[in-house]
């Protein structure tokens, strides 16, 4: 595990180098497009292998970030993750600060190299000047002793004298630049010296003793200078420059160094000089370059013997170094820059300083080798620079950069790290918090799905007990007290269902179904669950649906019914006088719908209501100047519907309009107290709403009324836009009436109503009218009650009273001498209307639409002989759900465990259905029903390969028994876990007949062909 670490760790080190290296190329690139480099072809890379660089680069990025990846994720430990980047940051940082460190030092050190060149060039420069100055200087005086030899020795008498030598020597001096002064001295034997002291007029003077008592410029005379003693031979000087006429007398031979100087001279044939020495008179250092003067042209490979004695004399060059030297470097304009030393190496062990100081300096010093033509003499140029080295600021500069960037890098990669942590541990905190989140999310789901088995689960025997109660004999107490029973389950049901919706929508696992259905029916049966509401209120209900929204459309309608029940539902609440009125139009409509409803009378009651154009203002489906989004239907066929839901009751105070979307708020506390209610109806339909990809908004005035519009998106079902409804009967096609009623708006909808059953309708206001050619005549109550005594219909036509309530219908029948009519209870629904039309006149089957008896015959139809085998382990659900199969004529067997319900539908067997609960004790439904599924599939395999006969299996090829689940448990998890296990639907309990029809109805068409 621990070279699973390293090679890791080494991966990741790779990756970051490989980033590090890709970083610098793109910063030379980018230096060298700068600079124009990469314009030229000879130094660019080609277009392709550009491409092909990157894409190699860009692979094996990749391929790093992939090994990182998996690295982390499968080999990695998190302490390692956390760990690895402060080692590579430390690592980073110490190679940041050596390569700071090391670019110092190599700046530095190239920049010291520079300064030795510079020295070395200075000094080169100014030794080569020297040195060729006083090669000029050696060969003049060369030439000088030729002179003398041919004009002083080659002439008798002498052409020269020290006359003609001092004017000589004064005149071509500027041919010898480094020459203080030029002497001439003869060669003396000691037996001639009497006659040439006497023929000078001078003695021999000796020279050791002046060099032993130097002594000043103003201070030195040549007669204080003691006489030369004998010797075997002498080297007076005769002639000399005026500059140096101070040494004529002198006997150079006399002198250490003069006299080895000379010795060496005759016998070399060459020029020699001498060690530095003080210079008389001067009391300067100085060498002295001395050629021997022969007496004839001697060859070039002559002895020293003949060299000797052909000497004649000695001609010698006298050099103040110290003042030559000055005058050199004056010459030079950067003469300040160095300082200078020249130095005698002869001995290089006691080397003697010819010029210079011993100023202080940085220590760099170059010494440049001197040649002045004597190979015993050796001398060198030493120089060094005046002042001290200035700070290598480019150096410090770069390097400094570098160690701040490298710390930047370093501080932006901690940072990053860090984040990345962070990101890293949040990302697991998140994960950790999403699972305990999942985790209480199913625990949540579990207990409403258990809670809400195990209330629905009692009030399912409760219901259906008092459904089978209803069906016995009893007295209208007794009925009476059965059913207000069953409405208290009921809305203890429904309050079940809007808790549970609530936490499916919470949970984000609310979903909507796609089927087709008849919206105006929809409409109608929620009218229906609200009329006997109103009877005592006198508050009108109605609702309209405009003809051009299509008969048929495609979505959930069971959702679209819950939004208009709780709408309705809380006008209800609210509503105490005028009227509660549902409009559904097409958006294309809404803009003149607007035009109308701006007159304050044109309402349904003729009350004030609140403008239906402000709970729109908000939608995105009309334009910022209010025009109506006219483009409703899209290329798959969509419908915009627009739903209002308008009342005059209380209104909602405007500082609690913001809130009444919230869930679980209402406008006030004294509100749940007065009219009930959990405040979740509204949260619940918004939404709703926005899964159906609409909006809803409101407009509220306190004590005018509310209205509540919202928009849903469906399908268009692909039936063409019917004016009639479905509910259309063939005995009332072509049959004309006379709708009496001065209020337009209201007369609107009951002609909508009357035209869905084929009749033709004419309105009016008042009865002064012919009547002779009607059918019928729908008459409002208001109109009938103010024109009652004054009224005569003859024998025709039928006359029909649109009331809101039960008990103003008993004046009607009260008054004396006048044609009673026939009542039609307020809401107008297709069905009640058809119902009402038909007892009246006679037509049609007259029990068809009254106490949902087709509905129940279609149920025994369907039922009647059917052997069906209910699965419950509860008995009184086994009691309930028996009860009610056998009121439509079932055969029922029951079960109470799911081993039991395999043993009795393992094939053959003669079940038409089964009903199977889904918390079961032993094995739950799911279970059983999968075992059941698996037992059917393998003897229908084991049929078609003909290993069983299909007349032991009753001729039955495919056995599929239709299973519904049968459970109180209405989640959609539950629903869907039901189709999955192979079940073929779903009933809820409580179950009333015209779900049970709803149910069963799908399939049992089909039993006869599988199950004979």
């Amino acid at each position: 595990m621990i070279l699973l670490h390293v090679i890791g760790f080494g991966l990741k080190v790779g990756h970051l180098l490989l980033i590090l290296c890709g970083w610098f190329l793109s910063l030379i690139s980018l230096n060298l497009l700068i600079n124009g480099g990469i314009m030229t072809n000879k130094i660019s890379l080609p277009h392709e292998e550009g491409h092909l660089w990157m894409k190699m680069r860009e692979q094996i990025s990749e391929l790093g970030c992939k090994i990182h990846h998996n690295y982390s994720q499968y080999i990695g430990s998190r302490k390692v993750r956390k760990n690895w980047w402060r080692k590579l940051l430390v690592a980073w940082i110490g190679l940041g600060i050596i390569s700071s460190f090391s670019v110092l030092w190599y700046m530095s050190s190239q920049s010291v190299e520079k300064r030795k060149e510079t020295l070395a060039s200075m000094c080169d420069e100014r030794a080569r000047m020297l040195q060729d100055q006083f090669n000029v200087s050696m060969n003049h005086l060369q030439a000088m002793s030729v002179v003398v030899s041919i004009f002083y020795h080659g002439k008798n008498p002498s052409a020269i004298d020290q006359r003609t030598f001092a004017r000589y020597t004064d005149r071509t001096a500027f041919e010898r630049p480094l020459t203080s002064g030029v002497a001439y001295a003869v060669r003396v034997l000691n037996s001639e010296r009497e006659q040439f002291e006497a023929q000078q007029g001078w003695t021999i003077k000796r020279m050791d003793n002046v060099e032993q008592t130097p002594v000043h410029e103003d201070e030195y005379n040549p007669a204080d200078l003691e006489p030369s003693p004998v010797e075997d031979e002498y080297a007076p000087v005769v002639f000399a420059q005026d500059t140096v006429s101070h040494v004529i007398s002198v006997d150079m031979l006399s002198g250490k160094e003069d006299g080895e100087n000379v010795l060496r001279a005759r016998e070399s044939g060459k020029g020699v000089l001498t060690a530095p020495f003080p210079l008389l008179k001067t009391n300067r250092l100085g060498v002295i370059l001395t050629f021997a003067v022969y007496k004839k042209d001697l060859s070039p490979d002559a002895t020293p013997t003949e060299r000797i004695q052909e000497t004649a004399g000695y001609l010698g060059g006298i050099f103040d170094i110290e003042s030559l030297v000055e005058k050199l470097l004056q010459q030079l304009a950067s003469k300040q820059t160095i300082l200078v030393n020249v130095y005698d190496t002869s001995n290089f062990s006691q080397p003697i300083s010819m010029y210079g100081s011993n100023t202080s300096s940085d220590g760099l010093r170059h010494v440049s080798a001197l040649n002045f033509g004597d190979p015993f003499r050796k001398h060198e140029m030493h120089c060094r620079f005046k002042q001290k080295p200035p700070w290598p600021w480019v150096a410090i500069t770069t390097s400094v950069g570098i160690l701040i960037i490298t710390l930047l890098v370093a501080q932006i990669f901690h940072a990053t790290m860090n984040r990345i942590t962070k990101v890293e541990d949040d990302y697991h905190e998140m994960m950790e918090l999403k699972k305990r989140a999942e985790a209480a999310d199913i625990a949540k789901s579990q207990f409403l799905a258990t809670v809400s088995h195990e209330i629905r689960t009692p009030m399912n025997g409760v219901l259906g007990m008092l459904h089978m109660l209803m069906d016995t004999y009893l007295d209208e107490t007794q009925q009476d007290y059965v059913r207000t029973a069953r409405e208290s389950g009921k809305a203890l049901v429904s309050l079940i269902n809007q808790v549970l919706d609530q936490a499916k929508i919470e949970s984000g696992k609310l979903e909507l179904e796609e089927v087709s259905f008849d919206l105006r029916a929809i409409l109608d049966d929620v009218l229906s669950l609200f009329s006997g509401k109103l009877q005592d209120k006198r508050v009108e209900l109605a609702g309209y649906v405009s003809s051009k929204v299509p008969s048929t459309l495609v979505g959930d309608p069971q959702r679209f019914r819950q939004i208009v029940t709780n709408l309705v539902g809380n006008s209800i609440k609210f509503t105490d006088k005028g009227h509660i009125f549902v409009t559904v139009h097409l958006g294309e409509e809404v803009a003149g719908l607007m035009e109308v409803e701006r007159d304050p009378n044109s309402t349904l009651s003729g009350l004030p209501v609140a403008d239906r154009t402000r709970s729109m203002a908000g939608f995105k489906t009309f334009n910022q100047e209010g025009s109506p989004y006219t483009s409703l239907s899209s290329p798959d066929n969509q419908v915009n519907i627009i739903v209002s839901v308008e009342d005059t009751g209380q209104g909602i105070p405007f500082e609690a309009q913001a809130r009444v979307f919230n869930p679980f708020m209402q406008v006030g506390p004294s509100i749940s107290r007065t009219h009930g209610g959990t405040g979740i109806g509204l949260s619940i339909s918004k939404c709703l709403v926005h899964l159906m990809k609409g909006e809803i908004g409101l407009s509220s005035l306190p004590q005018i009324g509310s209205t509540f519009t919202f928009t849903a998106i469906f399908t268009n079902g692909g039936q063409e836009v019917n004016n009639q409804n479905n509910f259309i009967s063939s005995e009332f096609e072509g049959m004309r009436a006379l709708l009496v009623d001065p209020n337009p708006v209201r007369a609107k909808v009951s002609k909508y109503h009357i035209q869905r059953l084929g009749i033709q309708v004419e309105v009016v206001s008042n009865l002064n009218q012919d009547f002779s050619s009607l059918n019928m005549l729908f008459i409002e109550e208001e109109v009938w009650d103010k024109n009652l005594g004054r009224m005569d219909f003859g024998i025709s036509p039928k006359v029909f009273i649109l009331s809101n309530s039960v008990s103003s219908t008993r004046s009607i029948f009260s008054a004396p001498g006048v044609v009673t009519p026939f009542i039609v209870m307020k809401p107008l629904r297709a069905s009640m209307l058809a119902a009402s039309l038909q007892r009246a006149m006679g037509v049609g089957n007259k029990e068809k639409y009254r106490n949902g008896e087709l509905r129940m015959l279609s149920l025994n139809n369907l039922l009647r002989g059917r052997r069906i085998l209910v699965v419950d382990d509860n008995p009184v659900n086994l009691k309930v759900a028996a009860g009610a199969l056998k009121k439509y004529g079932a055969e029922v067997v029951h079960a109470e465990r799911g081993k039991e319900a395999i043993s009795l539908l393992t094939p053959p067997h003669c079940f038409d259905a089964c009903f199977m609960d889904i918390q079961m004790p032993e094995m739950d439904g799911f279970e059983a029903t999968k075992r059941i599924r698996d037992t059917e599939l393998s003897i229908n395999n084991r049929i078609q390969l003909g290993e069983l006969s299909v007349e032991d299996y009753e001729n039955v090829s495919n056995w599929h028994v239709r299973i519904m689940a049968m459970t109180a448990d209405v989640i959609q998890a539950t629903y869907e876990e039901c189709l999955k296990c192979g079940m073929d639907g779903y009933v809820s309990k409580p179950f009333e007949a015209e779900q049970l029809y709803r149910e069963v109805s799908r399939f049992f068409h089909t039993v006869n062909d599988v199950n004979p």
